[in-house]
């Protein structure tokens, strides 16, 4: 006859998953797929919880390799996160620092007409010009306090300097001298 053995029992509890570190699984899968920061911190926090209190529960709770996914999608979350944030700023200030260069190189522009045409000014009056006269660049330059060089536009337009009574244009549009 075959006796049947009683199975042993034992009265030690046997050790469990901290629901942290399951909890830090669940939110750092969550932070790479829609949530990004709203869940990749909390991953991470729970995370870090479930392996100290893992550290210190002597044998009575396991699941280092839970809380461990949970702190590595919770980190990667959190670097989605910044990309996705580096992106976005990036597409707000290229825009914007293209838009400051274009303005950069008008400033000077609208600048220099009005300095040809304070040194047309100046020939007329102390030559006895009448507004009809037109003069040229070798009779502007001693009126302009520009080194002694006749101003020079920044984006590469050329200056027409016109007669007396007409205000010197550029040859760029939207650089011009607003009356």
């Amino acid at each position: 006859m075959s006796e049947t053995i009683p199975p042993i029992t034992s009265d030690a509890p046997q050790p469990k998953t901290p629901a942290l570190a399951i909890w830090s699984v669940v939110l750092g899968s969550l932070s790479l797929g829609c949530f990004y920061l709203l869940t990749a911190i909390p991953a991470v926090i729970c995370g870090h919880m479930a392996l100290s209190r893992i550290k210190r529960s002597g044998g009575l709770l396991v699941g280092n390799g839970w809380a461990i996914a949970g702190l590595v999608t919770g980190y990667m979350g959190i670097l989605l996160s910044v990309v996705a944030l580096a992106g976005l700023l990036a597409a707000i200030a290229i825009p914007n620092f293209v838009k400051a260069r274009a303005v950069s190189n008008i400033n000077p522009c609208i600048n220099n007409p009005r300095m040809i045409d304070g040194a047309k000014q100046q020939w007329a009056l102390e030559n006895n010009k009448k507004d009809a006269d037109t003069p040229i660049q070798s009779d502007l330059v001693r009126y302009i306090s520009n080194n002694g060089q006749f101003p020079v536009c920044p984006a590469g337009g050329i200056y027409t300097i016109g007669a007396i009574s007409n205000a010197p244009t550029c040859s760029i549009p939207g650089h011009k001298l607003s009356q």
